[in-house]
Formats: structure tokens, C-alpha cells, sequence
């Protein structure tokens, strides 16, 4: 299985970008993965912002790929833990699903359409977050996923479990 993960944007200050290109990289081991930058549409955002995210959902189908699975990221999205997300990239890889294309919106969002016709539709959090720091923090986590489904340690899950015997936190 692939990972892409499409976003409409700037590049933002070195360090972070950086910071991104090490987890794609490591989520690369389990995964190949990409990082693909989408230019946001100019102009109308103060007059017409339905056509920006109408020319944006066409520059985001142009780059998904039909028989790979596109999942939305909205803040009205579903929330998943790290061992959630961890689970359903292993549900996709064991079922065959050839890639995932993650999509993060510009700073209007996703046109409604994307988030309908995505397979899933996921929130990093219920804060809003800066379109740089959503794009760290997906890599951060698709790592953190492959590393629990390749049963690494980053993930630290032995040491969560409460000294009393009872269910992780």
C-alpha cells in the first residue's frame, strides 16, 4: 500500500518542513509516501469562495488516483486515536487497497464534494489548527501507525497501561 498526502498551500518555514519530510520518510518504510503540493486557487476568496473550492476539488481528483482509497480531513471529521488510525490503515492494507490519499484543504477548506465522495472523513483535532502544523501532525501520525502495525516501540503503548491492572488510557 501507498500513502499521498495532497494539500493545498505554502511551504512553510524550513525547520517544519523539514520535520514533515522526516516522517514521510519514515512512514516510507512501511509505506512508500509522498508529499504533494497542490497551489492553492488566487483570487475570489472575498467574492466567490465556492468557485476557489470548485477549482480546488478539480486540481485535487486531477492528482487522486481512481482505485486508491481518498480520505478528507475536516473538522467535523471522525476522531481516532493513534491505535485507531493504526487499525484502519491495516484494515486497508489487508484488504488489498493499493493506496491512501490523504486531503488537506486550503485555508477555506474542502469543497463539500470531496468530503462527501472520500472514503473516510477524519479530524487531526476539534482546534484549528494551521494548515502546516495539520499536514506535521498527519505525517507524525501515519508514522506512528506504521510503526504500531509493524510493532515498534515509538508508540510506547506498555508503559500507558495503569499501575492498577485496568485498560490503557
Amino acid at each position: 500500500m501507498r500513502i499521498r498526502v495532497l494539500w493545498l498551500g505554502r511551504p512553510g518555514a524550513q525547520g517544519l518542513e523539514a520535520l514533515v519530510a522526516d516522517y514521510r520518510k519514515r512512514t516510507g518504510r512501511r509505506w512508500p509516501a509522498e508529499d504533494v503540493r497542490l497551489k492553492p486557487v488566487q483570487g475570489g476568496r472575498g467574492e466567490d469562495p465556492r468557485r476557489v473550492l470548485r477549482a480546488e476539488k478539480e486540481s485535487i481528483l486531477q492528482h487522486a488516483t481512481a482505485s486508491w482509497k481518498l480520505i478528507a480531513l475536516d473538522e467535523h471529521g471522525e476522531e481516532l486515536s493513534s491505535p485507531e488510525l493504526a487499525a484502519m490503515m491495516r484494515a486497508f492494507e489487508d484488504s488489498g487497497v493499493p493506496g491512501l490519499s490523504f486531503v488537506i484543504g486550503s485555508d477555506l477548506g474542502l469543497d463539500p464534494e470531496i468530503v462527501r465522495i472520500a472514503s473516510r472523513t477524519l479530524s487531526l483535532s476539534r482546534l484549528t489548527l494551521p494548515h502546516l502544523l495539520a499536514r506535521l501532525l498527519l505525517w507524525e501520525q501515519l508514522f506512528r501507525a506504521a510503526d504500531i502495525v509493524s510493532g515498534g516501540g515509538y508508540h510506547r503503548r506498555s508503559i500507558q497501561w495503569k499501575t492498577d491492572g485496568g485498560s490503557s488510557r
